[in-house]
């Protein structure tokens, strides 16, 4: 509908032009009588304020407000024109090489093996074996498509390296949910560990997985469309990068290889840099990547020695998105020992200064002009560097302090013992209608919205088709936050990384079309009687009569951790409520923390269960229901086996932990850590 809005745009702005011209053009032929004589000066020097002098006068400041509105339209056209001119300058023919390479690019894309091309360090991750044909090598080299690229808070990333970002945000809430021990529902609980993941990290998810917010890939912040490939090759030797982006772009060589490192981390150090260096790139303070692919040392000498003997052990012609040449990253100066590095196999890097084999310049979107080369280089700001470094590196322990081996060991404690939970469910927890009696009073009270297990909306059982994702994110997003959401709070949850200024008027279109399909299934309801999307100073908020069984849940949570008798009853009543993950399938960044929110109260209510029953095969069955739940939980299973040995089935205690191991590592996690 682009092209239609342009369309719209440049009539009206015809019509503010030329109609007023017209009408003032009219106005002063009635108005215009000649220039005065000299009697007609004297006339009017005695009497100016004449209706022909006023009308004159009324004439001419039109004529100057139409001047105005012109010499800005004018403006506005002078702008475009330029951004167009620049546009064409910057665009270059493909040279025969490039052509060979576009060829090959989509041989590549069919599917076929074209066999590994040498090359040296790329920002652009190439496939794993699986997913070029099932051949047993990772290519060492491929053609990069020109759309390939994901513009994030602080940067902007290549495709296949915001890919791997979303994956490691994807491991640590697996992580999270780990490491979670349960508490007895009514004692204080620190969800602390549940923070949202950083905006570069949730923008990198929800355009790696195409949702609602996916964004534009490949274009960049300044507006401009990619021109050139995401990935560029480093010269052997090493380069030299300058330019405002240079700084950035060394930033997204230490990410590239961080997040490389989480698909393949028993693979070789791939990026070496100073702990001189990392200050100055990330800040100070800054924490050396506890991943596989970078490694800090003390000093020059020592980065030089590491990388040496790195690059022996890898094979020549490599690269970092191959994951098997070295970079030594430093902002020099260049000496014996870099040279000596870089006639040993070593791609030294040294941002801030050109090297004898040439310089490239980076600019602030990454695009690389140099010798020889023109593509795009990841790009990440200070802040966006140190999020995803965060999020990539994997903690010290298990975060519990639990044995590694998964082997039946001591009685774990009784839940009661965890840290404490908060008297009030929180921000999260909180705020859903109380229990009402709606007695028929609006058609909203027909409408139900089902948000665990799935998500449907029906009314009478028939259910409402949700046209756009972004609606049905909407929906989600009011019902999980009964408290309602401002415009921006919708737009930074549903298009993360997006300037909110530009998808604004997206969001009011998105809540329209939501009215509109709950009005057409209702038979009116909206139509100037109850909205079930409401606005209410200033926030979206859903009716609080709509029946949605996240709320019911919520309440039931609520009356569990207060109750004083019947405590056991009122746990089974949340087990009861819960049909299952919350919006499940759906990934929105946004929604991990309430979803994991909403898990751990259901776990709580499961142990705390468990705790009461006289019966252990009782108790074995609610931690087995509980492993349900959530089966990346290493307290339940530890617990389940314990119990399980302790009633004389060792079997399967050892299965129920070998299948656990399994399942660690199938997600990526390591059992042993």
């Amino acid at each position: 509908m682009g092209w239609a809005r342009r369309v719209v745009s440049v009539v009206v702005v015809g019509v503010l032009v030329v109609a007023p011209a017209l009408w003032l053009a009219r106005l002063t032929r009635w108005s215009w009588s000649g220039w005065p004589d000299r009697e007609g000066l004297a006339r009017w020097a005695a009497d100016p304020l004449t209706s022909g002098t006023v009308a004159a006068a009324a004439v001419a400041g039109g004529w100057l407000l139409w001047l105005l509105v012109v010499a800005v339209v004018l403006l506005r056209v002078l702008v475009r024109v330029r951004a167009v001119a620049g546009w064409v300058r910057r665009m270059r023919l493909p040279t025969p090489w490039q052509a060979t390479a576009t060829g090959l690019a989509g041989v590549a894309v069919l599917g076929a093996n074209t066999g590994p091309v040498p090359g040296g360090v790329t920002d652009q991750p190439s496939a794993a074996p699986a997913e070029v044909g099932g051949a047993g090598e990772v290519p060492r080299w491929r053609a990069a498509d020109q759309r390939v690229g994901v513009t994030v808070p602080g940067g902007w990333l290549p495709r296949g390296t915001a890919e791997q970002v979303a994956a490691a945000g994807v491991l640590l809430w697996l992580r999270r949910r780990r490491s979670y021990r349960p508490v007895v529902p009514g004692q204080r609980r620190s969800d602390d560990d549940l923070a949202p993941l950083p905006a570069v990290v949730a923008a990198a998810r929800t355009a790696a997985d195409g949702g609602a917010a996916g964004g534009r890939a490949g274009t960049a912040a300044d507006g401009r469309e990619d021109d050139g490939p995401a990935g560029v090759v480093f010269p052997a030797g090493g380069v030299g990068l300058t330019g405002p982006g240079a700084g950035d772009a060394a930033r997204g060589v230490l990410v590239t290889a961080a997040v490389r490192s989480l698909r393949d981390p028993a693979a070789v150090v791939r990026v070496v840099t100073t702990r001189a260096d990392l200050e100055v790139f990330l800040g100070a303070g800054a924490a050396a990547p506890a991943v596989a692919g970078v490694q800090v040392a003390s000093t020059v000498a020592d980065a030089v020695a590491v990388a040496s003997r790195a690059a022996g052990q890898t094979p020549a012609g490599g690269n970092v998105g191959g994951g098997d040449r070295v970079v030594l990253l430093t902002r020099g100066p260049v000496d014996d020992r870099l040279a000596e590095a870089a006639a040993g196999g070593v791609a030294v890097v040294v941002v801030g200064q050109a090297r004898t084999g040439g310089a490239w310049e980076v600019d602030t979107s990454g695009r690389v002009q140099g010798p020889a080369v023109r593509g795009r280089m990841c790009v990440l700001d200070v802040a966006a560097a140190r999020d995803v470094l965060a999020v990539v590196s994997p903690p010290d322990t298990a975060g519990d302090g639990t044995e590694a081996a998964f082997a039946p060991g001591p009685a774990p404690p009784a839940s009661g013992d965890a840290r404490e939970r908060p008297a009030d469910p929180g921000p999260d927890g909180g705020g859903p209608p109380a229990d009402r009696d709606s007695g028929g009073r609006s058609g909203v009270a027909a409408l139900r919205l089902r948000l665990l297990g799935g998500v449907g909306l029906s009314v009478q059982d028939t259910p409402v088709t949700v046209r756009r994702s972004a609606a049905l994110q909407v929906l989600v997003f009011l019902a999980v936050h009964p408290g309602g959401g401002t415009v921006r709070e919708l737009v930074e949850a549903i298009w993360p990384g997006a300037p909110a200024h530009r998808v604004t008027g997206r969001l009011y279109t998105t809540v329209s079309d939501l009215r509109k399909a709950i009005r057409e299934a209702t038979g009116g309801v909206g139509d100037g009687g109850v909205t079930v999307v409401e606005h209410v100073d200033d926030r979206y908020r859903l009716h609080p009569d709509l029946d949605v069984d996240l709320w019911r849940l919520r309440r039931a949570v609520r009356q569990a951790t207060t109750a004083v008798t019947g405590r056991p009853a009122a746990w089974q009543a949340v087990i009861d409520l819960y049909g299952g993950c919350l919006a499940d399938g759906y990934t929105w960044p946004w929604l991990d923390t309430p979803r994991e929110i909403v898990r751990r109260d259901v776990i709580d209510a499961h142990v705390a269960l468990a705790d009461t029953q006289t019966d252990p095969r009782q108790a074995v069955t609610l931690l087995e229901a509980a492993i349900r739940v959530d089966p990346y939980n290493e307290h339940l299973h530890r617990r389940a086996a314990h119990m399980l040995t302790a009633l004389g089935d060792g079997d399967t205690a050892r299965g129920l932990l070998r299948t656990f191991q399994d399942r660690l590592a199938g997600a990526g996690l390591d059992p042993a850590t």
